[in-house]
């Protein structure tokens, strides 16, 4: 891989760190590839703008790679089904409401939901695995369980298919110095989710890594 590769972790509606990560610190290039592991929406007050801004990088050409994220699931099942629609707003989901000033999810312009209907459950390039959350260890084929995808997350993988791999993923925060040192341990497993939205003295870095150099970039 000679081109510059990074991927962002959860940015839950927090649009303008999103802004200053991308446009200031990463400054990204058409030529660079940027994967995003999900959890767009929900806590955060700018759902709709983060969406907004990454349909608009895709529709100017730049080369982004959206994952499904739990939320983004959440927001799909409630969508289709009101019974689990408390869920999602309890998760969140009130937030995102607000933030395209609605009171209802069929209110909300199709083409977000069709966004999050077309999300991908992971994405490989070269030894690289990126995901939301992880994988099933168990199952002989770990990427034919999706809610795993979502859902679970593992420090350390025994599957013949992952054991190889670099796993980058997301949906548990972290702090900044925890990603940090599996860096620095040359760890197998990388959690880039440094709870940006959550007020935290241990969260609340917006993180992103640029997987040639394993560098990590991060703004608060």
């Amino acid at each position: 891989m000679s081109k510059r590769i990074f991927a962002i972790g959860d940015i839950h509606g927090c649009f303008d760190s999103l802004i200053e990560l991308i446009e200031n610190v990463i400054s990204l290039k058409k030529e660079d590839k940027l994967i995003l592991l999900g959890d767009y929406i929900d806590r955060g007050l700018d759902s709709k703008k983060v969406l907004d801004y990454i349909i608009t990088l895709q529709s100017n050409n730049y080369d982004i790679v959206t994952l499904h994220g739990n939320h983004e699931s959440m927001l799909i099942d409630a969508y289709y089904n009101e019974d689990v629609t408390s869920k999602w707003i309890q998760n969140g989901g009130s937030e995102t409401l607000k933030s395209f000033e609605v009171d209802s999810l069929k209110a909300i312009d199709p083409k977000y939901i069709n966004f999050c209907n077309n999300l991908k459950s992971h994405y490989e390039l070269d030894e690289y695995i990126f995901v939301h959350a992880g994988l099933n260890d168990n199952l002989e084929d770990p990427f034919s369980d999706t809610y795993s995808m979502l859902w679970s997350s593992k420090e350390q993988y025994l599957n013949p298919l992952l054991v190889d791999k670099i796993i980058i993923h997301a949906h548990s925060p972290v702090s900044l110095n925890f990603t940090q040192k599996q860096i620095s341990n040359n760890s197998r497993v990388i959690n880039i989710d440094g709870g940006r939205v959550y007020n935290n003295a241990n969260w609340g870095k917006l993180i992103a890594i640029e997987v040639n150099t394993r560098t990590i970039l991060f703004v608060s």
